[in-house]
């Protein structure tokens, strides 16, 4: 599986969209301004006169300008109350080259319009521009970046865990696609072996491209327990008894199945931090963990779930905007209507036994001293 050319959101605009399907992900990003603000503060206190901005796994949709526009508000803001210089921004909109970057671009136009009608010519100064490639690599020259954020991304592995294809071709995870309860120990150690490979590439290559006194913000999927606990029991363990379903009807060839897995991990958070502190250059500022009602239109704070037959088809239509494009790529698409229909049935049955929640971590890093990062 060749993630850059198969992995995107789906694209567009239409009703399966990732534009119009992706309220969770906007929550996150709501969390995280507090910490956006406080880091676009330190930085302008070295009075850039240019502010570079890194988005990395910015997708297809409105998303992506919400974070454009925080970061223009907050130096807008600080400019004018210090009566300080406003610098021009530029931003890098980064993800992988099978992106819908056409949807990205003709919005950010929308988006560049409706700024200047609404400031005039009082508005920060600010660049766009399209950046394919993965970010589990380097992506821009050395000390050239002030602020990074990525938000939802960094739980997508760049690969499927080496190593869960046995001998003679034996699939060590069967029909499962991701770690569950009947998963062995040798496949959770697979999955937390590819995350602490590409988190490390991750933080290697941002501690070389990101400027002394920057600041990097990432907001991912966690878990505060094993990992057949959480996210499986309510997100892959239903897809994966859907697929099942539809191998017993011969829809989907036992076989096809057997050879899937997710390149998903959903970390604890000793496993994040010990990954920072082997890759030894960030210090972790802040960080703060929350949950969020796996249903994006839940805003409740409640166990109870009113309708469970459409909660839980919210739940499958944004699922399915994450990723329809991956499963078409390895199943074909004649099956999408058939599984994410019976996706949310088993969704709604499972709902009895609870809301689903996922947990969220936030975190706020910053390089270490100089001196430290090159003694380290």
């Amino acid at each position: 599986m060749n993630m850059d050319q198969v992995f995107h959101m789906v694209g567009g605009a239409g009703e399966n969209s990732y534009a119009n399907n992706s309220r969770l992900q906007e929550k996150a990003i709501f969390k995280t301004k507090p910490f956006v603000e406080e880091a676009i503060k330190e930085i302008l206190k070295t009075l850039p006169e240019k502010f570079v901005v890194a988005d990395l796994g910015c997708s297809s949709g409105p998303n992506t300008f919400r974070m454009l526009s925080e970061v223009i508000n907050v130096v807008d803001q600080h400019c004018h109350q210090l009566s300080q210089q406003k610098p021009e921004i530029q931003f890098f909109l980064n993800d992988l080259p099978s992106n819908d970057f056409n949807n990205l671009f003709q919005l950010s136009m929308l988006y560049e319009q409706n700024i200047r009608e609404e400031k005039g010519d009082d508005y920060v100064p600010f660049y766009v521009v399209g950046l394919p490639g993965s970010f589990y690599g380097r992506l821009f020259p050395s000390k050239s970046v002030h602020f990074f954020h990525s938000s939802y991304c960094l739980m997508w592995l760049s690969q499927v865990p080496k190593g869960l294809e046995g001998e003679k071709g034996y699939q060590l995870n069967g029909t499962d696609i991701y770690i569950s309860k009947e998963s062995s120990s040798i496949v959770s150690h697979l999955y937390l072996e590819q995350f602490k490979r590409d988190f490390l590439e991750f933080l290697k290559s941002r501690s070389k491209e990101l400027i002394f006194g920057g600041r990097m913000i990432l907001s991912f999927l966690g878990r505060t327990n094993c990992p057949s606990s959480e996210i499986d029991l309510y997100f892959w363990g239903d897809l994966a008894d859907a697929l099942k379903a539809l191998v017993s009807e011969g829809l989907v060839e036992e076989d096809k199945l057997n050879a899937f897995n997710l390149p998903f991990y959903a970390p604890l958070m000793e496993e994040v931090k010990s990954t920072i502190n082997m890759e030894g250059s960030f210090h972790l500022d802040q960080l703060q963990t929350f949950e969020s009602n796996e249903d994006p239109f839940d805003e409740s704070n409640d166990n109870f779930v009113v309708d469970k037959s459409l909660s839980a088809k919210n739940i499958a239509k944004y699922t399915r905007a994450i990723l329809e494009p991956l499963l078409v790529s390895h199943f074909g698409n004649d099956i999408m209507e058939d599984l994410f229909s019976l996706y949310a049935k088993n969704i709604e049955k499972l709902m009895s036994a609870g809301k689903p929640k996922v947990t969220v971590f936030i975190l706020l890093l910053k390089l270490k001293d100089e001196e430290q990062a090159i003694c380290k």
